[in-house]
Order: C-alpha cells, then structure tokens, then sequence
C-alpha cells in the first residue's frame, strides 16, 4: 500500500516531465523566430506605410494577432505547467530520508544526556499518554521512537551507520508514477488503464506517424503542394510572355482549396467591371468575354479577380469574407513565385539549361504584386521601356502625376532618382502639387531602395582558357547600397499586408538562345551567413588554385571585408556549350522593388577541345519527369507572347546582337550596361527627334 501512494504521489511529476520535453524546445524555438523576426524590422517609416498598421499595431491587433489557436495552446499548457510545479513543491512528502539527528532536533554527534532529553520533550508531546491524537501517535512510534532506538541501541545504531535506517536493509520497489485508481486492477480501473498504455504507447506515435507522412507526400520542403509543382512544371513554356506567367500563377493547388460561395457572386461580379481593362477581354465583344470568363473554374476566376483587385488597389470595398480570402492568397504567394521561379530555371535543354524569359516574368509578377502595381503600367511607352510602374510603387504617386512630371522631361524613374533633394521638392511641389509631408514620404522611400552593381567573371579553375566540355565556375560580386546606409531592411509594400524580405536572382543568361546558364538566390539580411559561404568559398577556390596559406588568409579577409561592405558573393559551376562565341548576360533581379534590377554583358570565348576528355563530367539536376518520357522541345511560340506587353529586357537582344558582330573580347571582361542607361538614351534619341 505504501509503494503504492509513494507511486501516486510522483504521477504529477511524470505529467510534468512529459509535458516539458516537447513544449521547452518548441517554446524556444518560438522565441528564436519571434527575435529573429524583431531583428529584421528595418522597414520604411514614411506615412503611408504607418497607416497600413503593418508595422505599427494598435493593442486590439497585437492581441488578436497573439490570440491564435497555437499560442493560446502554448500558454495553456505553461499554465498546467506552473501548477504542477506549484502543487509537486507544496504536497507533503510520503517518502522522508530517516535522519535521526533532525527528528529529534540535535545535531549531528549529540552525546547520550542530550539525546535521553530531547526524547523525554518529544514524548511529552506526541506519547499516545500524553496526546490522544492518532497522527501523533503515529508519528511517535514510526519516526520518533525509531530515532531514539537507532542512537541508543548498538544493533539498531550499526544498521542505521550501514543502511541508513534501524530495521536495516530496506527493499528496493518499483512501480508506476500512475495515480492509485489506475493501478486498482480488480475493478473497473484495470481497463483505463489498459486504454491508458494503448493510448499513450500505440495511439499517440501511430497518429503523429500519420499526419506526418499525410503531410511530407502532400507538400514539399517550401511547403508547396506537389500538385502545385507538377501543374508549373507542365505549363511553363520558354516563350511565356510576363502577362501569361499570371495565367500559370493561379493554378496552383492552394489556390484551388480556397472556398466559393455564393454570397461572394455580387461583389466578384462588381470585381470584374473594375478591373476587367487588366484581363486583356476583347473590346469589341465584351459581354461574350466576360461570359466565358466567368465559366471558368470558379477557384480560378475568384483567385484572379482577388489578384487583380490586388494589383489596381481596388479593395477597399470588399466585402470581409473577400478580404480574408485575398489575404490568404497574398500569404501564399511568395513562395508560390519562388517556386514558379525554380519551375522556369530548372533545366530543360540538353545541356541544362533554364528559360530566361518566363524567369523574367516571374520576377516582374513578384514585383507587381509586392507593390500593388498593375502588369499594364509596366508596358512600355512615353519614351520609357520601364513604363509607368516604378513611379506607381511610391507614396502619393498616380498615373496623373507621373504625366506632369513627364512634362518637364522626367520619363523614367532613373532620372528622378538621380536628382537632388532639393530638385526633386521643387519637382514635386511645383509641378504635382505635393505637400512638405508628401514630398518627405518620397525622399524616405527614396532612401531605402537599393542601387545594384556587379563584377563578374566566367573561368576553368587550373586551366587556360575555356574549352567545349570544360566544367566552367562562375563567379561574381553583388553589391547593394541605399542612400540611408542600410544594407539589410524591409520593402515598402504598403499595400502587402505581410513582412516580406528583398529577395534577388542572380541569373547568367544567353538572352539570343533563351537560355539561362546558371542562377542563384541572394539574400542580403543574413550578414553572418554569407560571410561563413563566402570564406568557405573563396578558400575552397584558393587551395585548389594552389595558394598558400598566407594568400588565402588574405583573400579571406577582403572576401569578408566585402560582405561587411553589402556584397555577396554569387559562385557556382556549369558545364560549357559547344565551341564559340557568347554574349552573356547577367542579371540581378529584385522580386520586391520596381527599377532596381541591374544587369551586365559578360563575354565567353569556349574554344574547341584539345584537352583529354571532359573536366568533371556533365552536371544534371534532375526534375519532374514529362508524361510522354521525353525532352520537351524548344519550340518558339508566337501565340503566347503579349503584344501589347514589352518586358524592360525585351529591347537589349538588338544590342546584343550589334555587339556580337563588333567581336568578341578576353574570357571574363565585364562590360557594365544598366537598365536605366539604356532607358536614358532612348529617351534622349526621342526628344532629339
């Protein structure tokens, strides 16, 4: 019986025990996101960004934003957690070390008179003539007497010197830290506890087990649905125009999961007359077009009505069901992109390479759709190949004063960048009417957007020159800077009710095949991170350059001296094409800002081979298979490209193509030639004419 409430008296602790060995990990883990999270807030502080609330929350909204189902869990279960603790140290002990000296109030070593005088006290008390009470009495006879016996007695003395305890060896018990009720296997218990075992031991790791591996064959590691991978894959095209990649955006599994209903019918009908100029209807037939439009599957006609509402900024009347449908698909929609990203460089051709117009593509739907830009203001016009769209991502801006700024022979957004303070408020106040408070709001955003340069180079690590075949390392230097310093922060995104960080694709690109060589992510947020990469990189390179130590120690240095600086490093490796001559590209895009992609010519002399076999041997990635087990052909096709849609990077094939016939110079040359230098030119040759 006493093994028994000893056991019952421990089933608390047990219950604390396996609560905290999963909620500790995870309640860190928590913490660690939430200040990571914190430490990223370098955001825009102009006062249109203020009043989204992104940033700044009221009370209500902190509250609520805490006040979801895990979080109430989790302070639910410290709650438990803090009693359990609270009752284990105040419960009375059922198992006391016998500690003679202590019961009967001496010290250690008491000689025999004081130990007869203290017993002669505590019996006063506690002797049942004394005291009536049963639990002294009790307590008399099993700790007290006990006590006296094993300092006075010799046999009861040496047992308690030996085992710790009078009567001598005590037995060693085992049980279970379950509550007595469970263990009672004559009646009813014997079953609760037989469900008991079943449950936690069976049950509970076969449930996990399952919606585990429910979930790991429905998703991928970007916890994007496989569906969703398998749908981009098949309908991405290497001539997809940037008007189309939305087409191929919306299909996505998540996307067709989002409930319909029909109280949504009214406000999605009212939806499409706003915004219907953006779905490239027919004019002439408009009734017709809108019919078919809407016998779509209604998961895809609500997706893209809630996108374009988006895009032209036309949600204020949504009603709020439409909202919380429209936030979730922005939720999803960056890593959404990033994967239709990977879909379009994922090799295709023979000798792996990606697509580089639907890439392209990709990036400017990014772009539109972190700032609420419409695709239609990106088209080119006003003497501008960037149209309208970067001007549309700053505060206070509009199509009509983007038209009085043009009047005065600001037409891309470059030129109103590379003003000066003072000539931009003179601008903007003069001419668009701008308050001193509106024309701060835009210097501020101005401030935070990132200027990109590059330093490229294409070369064979321990040979000379670049042969057919040769395993070909790319390396390249990206560097941002902004005005305010940072290199590091947050987007203005106003009108993109999430944190989003700025995201950049570093592609190498043949622009006249449609080919994009070699590409890679860069992230400028996690300074630590690139600095480890690159140090491991650049010694890598170093030693198998065969440099000595002291050499790479310094090129160590200035590599992290570099990242310090807001650079990172790009490197990689792709297998040369066939014998010739290439003008290659190579860009850095943002999925975040409009206007502030750059790019470079880089040109590649790959001679025919005389070295013995093949350097390293061909590299593969392997993707999705075709249904038919074939290789998908590189057929151009007219039908999808946008006529009214000329993407930034459309016109620079003609340069390439001029540049190519002046000749080719030296492996590695970097000739820079930025978007915006292109634009001003053009803009000159118009105003010549």
């Amino acid at each position: 019986m006493a093994a028994s409430e000893e056991n019952s008296s421990l089933f608390p602790i047990f219950i604390l025990t396996m609560m905290a060995l999963p909620l500790v990990p995870y309640t860190i883990s928590k913490l660690c996101r939430f200040a990571k999270k914190k430490a990223k807030s370098l955001h825009c502080q102009c006062a249109v960004c203020s009043r989204s609330g992104k940033y700044h929350k009221s009370l209500f909204k902190r509250v609520s934003n805490f006040s979801t189902c895990s979080n109430m869990t989790l302070v639910l279960l410290w709650v438990i957690m803090a009693f359990l603790i609270y009752y284990i140290k105040n419960m009375s002990a059922e198992v006391q070390v016998f500690e003679p000296f202590n019961i009967l109030g001496l010290e250690p070593g008491a000689s025999d008179s004081e130990i007869k005088k203290a017993y002669r006290k505590l019996s006063i008390l506690y002797h049942p003539d004394k005291n009536p009470d049963p639990e002294a009495n009790k307590y008399f006879v099993e700790f007290i007497s006990k006590a006296y016996q094993a300092l006075t007695d010799p046999i009861s003395r040496e047992n308690y010197e030996k085992y710790g305890h009078p009567d001598g060896r005590q037995g060693f018990q085992m049980g279970i830290a379950l509550p007595q009720f469970l263990l009672n296997i004559e009646g009813a218990s014997g079953g609760i506890l037989l469900i008991w075992i079943v449950g936690i031991c069976i049950l509970l790791p076969l449930v996990i087990a399952v919606v585990y591996l429910s979930r790991s064959s429905k998703y991928s590691g970007n916890y994007v649905m496989h569906q969703t991978l398998l749908t981009y894959y098949h309908l991405m095209k290497p001539s997809l125009a940037p008007t189309k990649v939305l087409d191929v955006f919306i299909k996505a599994a998540e996307y067709m999961e989002i409930p319909v209903r029909r109280v949504d019918d009214e406000p999605l009908h009212k939806l499409l007359l706003l915004v219907r100029s953006e779905l490239n209807l027919d004019s002439k037939n408009i009734k017709q077009e809108q019919a078919k439009f809407l016998k779509q599957h209604p998961p895809l006609v609500k997706t893209q009505l809630l996108i374009q509402a988006h895009l032209t900024r036309e949600t204020a009347d949504l009603p709020p069901t439409l909202n919380g449908d429209l936030k979730r698909v922005l939720e999803l929609a960056p890593r959404l992109l990033e994967e239709l990203m990977k879909m379009a460089l994922i090799p295709r051709t023979a000798q792996g390479h990606g697509w580089l117009r639907p890439a392209i593509g990709v990036v400017e739907l990014s772009q539109c759709v972190i700032q609420a830009v419409p695709l239609s203001a990106k088209k080119a016009g006003g003497g501008s190949t960037e149209g309208i769209a970067p001007f549309l991502q700053l505060p206070h801006f509009s199509e009509a004063v983007t038209k009085k700024i043009a009047r005065k022979k600001v037409r891309s957004f470059e030129e109103l960048r590379e003003m000066t303070e003072q000539e931009r408020a003179e601008l903007l106040s003069q001419v668009a009417g701008f308050s001193a408070t509106e024309v701060e709001d835009v210097e501020r955003v101005l401030e935070i957007m990132p200027s990109l340069s590059m330093e490229a180079k294409c070369e064979t690590e321990g040979e000379e020159g670049i042969q057919e075949g040769d395993i070909v390392t790319v390396q390249a230097w990206v560097k941002l800077q902004r005005p305010n310093g940072l290199i590091g922060a947050l987007p203005h995104a106003p009108y993109y009710p999430y944190h989003k960080d700025e995201n950049f694709w570093f592609l190498l690109a043949d622009q006249n095949s449609n080919n994009v060589w070699f590409s890679q992510k860069v992230n400028f947020m996690d300074e630590a991170t690139a600095i480890t990469t690159a140090s491991k990189a650049i010694e890598e390179m170093m030693e198998v350059s065969g440099a000595s130590a002291k050499e790479i120690s310094a090129a160590v240095r200035e590599a992290v001296a570099k990242v310090k600086g807001g650079s990172r490093l790009v490197m990689g490796k792709f297998q040369a094409s066939g014998e010739g001559n290439y003008s290659m590209t190579c860009y850095c895009l943002c999925d975040s800002w409009i206007g502030c992609d750059t790019k470079t010519s880089l040109k590649v002399k790959i001679l025919k081979r005389t070295r013995a076999g093949t350097r390293g041997g061909v590299i593969t990635e392997e993707g999705p298979l075709m249904e038919d087990g074939g290789e998908e052909e590189e057929e151009v096709e007219d039908e999808e490209y946008d006529e009214d849609y000329e993407s930034e990077y459309s016109e620079d094939e003609k340069d390439d193509q001029e540049t190519k016939k002046k000749g080719v110079t030296a492996n590695g040359d970097v000739h820079r030639k930025s978007t915006q230098s292109s634009s001003e030119e053009e803009g000159t040759e118009s105003e010549d004419e």
